[in-house]
């Protein structure tokens, strides 16, 4: 398959404060990756370093074989990049319909198929994004980036706060587009074993650093490991 995403050496953070070190690693077309590693160890600080929000030092970051260290946020989502970000970011003056209609690309992800695999949001679209449940509200954040008919999806937390029914909802929904829709996904989750899942590679971070790199099965099956590398009870 043909490389989608490659990091090499990337050094980035806030302003002249380094929050990742050095971080290199490559996703094909349809891979999953499960991004883990404690609280404030830089998973976020990665996924908005894909997207340009934070100040790259060093190190390259390529898209489809393309450098894209200076292409600014809006032309990394419209090349491809959807990013669901932990804040969901709903505009209370938008209905649901609005939300999506209006982030809208061409491609094959459009209103009927977005409203099948969250029939919730069909029921919905007429109210306002400041009316949604939490749930609710994830659900549209993860349909509003499939509207843009994204090559990949960066999911930061999606399983936060939310309801047991609810996060059954989303695992049903995240094993559909990579199992049956094939499409490459970058989950950070607290969840590791949830996370784990999902995906078919999992990388952990360390104070910036990726301190492991593996397929996501033997990891899962490797309880002392995991632990040990991401404090899950």
């Amino acid at each position: 398959m043909a490389e989608l995403l490659a990091l090499d050496k990337v050094t980035a953070g806030y302003g002249e404060s380094i929050v990742l070190e050095d971080v290199s690693f490559t996703m094909n077309e349809g891979d999953s990756l499960a991004l883990l590693g404690r609280n404030g160890v830089g998973k976020t600080s990665l996924l908005v370093t894909l997207m340009g929000l934070t100040r790259l030092h060093k190190g390259s970051i390529r898209w489809s074989g393309a450098d894209i260290a200076r292409v600014p946020t809006y032309k990394r989502s419209q090349s491809g990049l959807g990013w669901v970000p932990q804040e969901r970011h709903m505009f209370p003056s938008l209905t649901v319909e609005e939300h999506l209609t209006v982030v809208a690309r061409p491609g094959p992800w459009n209103l009927p198929k977005v409203y099948e695999i969250f029939p919730r949001l069909y029921e919905r679209r007429a109210n306002m994004g400041n009316q949604l449940s939490g749930g609710e509200q994830q659900m549209l954040a993860i349909a509003r980036a499939l509207m843009t008919n994204p090559r990949i999806l960066l999911l930061d937390e999606p399983m936060e706060g939310l309801a047991p029914i609810i996060v059954q909802e989303l695992v049903r929904v995240i094993r559909k587009l990579v199992a049956e829709e094939g499409m490459s996904v970058i989950v950070v989750e607290q969840h590791a074993r949830l996370a784990l899942s999902l995906t078919s590679r999992a990388i952990v971070l360390d104070r910036g650093r990726i301190v492991h790199d593996s397929d996501s099965a033997s990891l899962l099956a490797d309880g002392e490991k995991l632990d040990r590398l991401v404090a899950v009870a």
